[in-house]
């Protein structure tokens, strides 16, 4: 395949839903491909932001948001559970400092701040 039709095949799979990791893993798995940025000299992501796919927010910061909603939900219900009250604090601790570096890169909305409530809407 020429590099047009990897491009196509990204933005195809991106407007079906997928996200940028797992596009790689289907054009990896199924097309025989190794590397997008190799065949195309750009990577997923920025084949997703020319097309405008994807999005708001980048998607490990959005799989971080996802884990701590989750977690967050298992100590409402287990108050006494302390380990994962710690690894609960240690994840929002990584959203926090992904956000600050996401800021200066430009890659959010300036002004972003984490909350759960907020992470709760983001992810729903």
């Amino acid at each position: 395949m020429d590099a047009k039709e990897i491009e196509e095949l990204v933005v195809k799979l991106g407007s079906e839903g997928k996200g940028s990791a797992m596009v790689g893993l289907i054009i990896r798995d199924q097309y025989a491909i190794p590397s997008v940025r190799l065949s195309t000299g750009k990577t997923i992501g920025q084949i997703f932001r020319e097309r405008k796919l994807g999005t708001r927010l980048p998607e490990d910061m959005q799989n971080l948001m996802k884990r701590a909603v989750s977690l967050n939900e298992h100590v409402k219900l287990n108050p006494k559970d302390l380990h994962n009250k710690r690894g609960l604090a240690l994840i929002e601790s990584r959203i926090r400092r992904l956000a600050k570096y996401y800021g200066r890169e430009g890659m959010i909305p300036d002004g972003w701040k984490y909350s759960l409530d907020s992470a709760k809407l983001e992810i729903e």
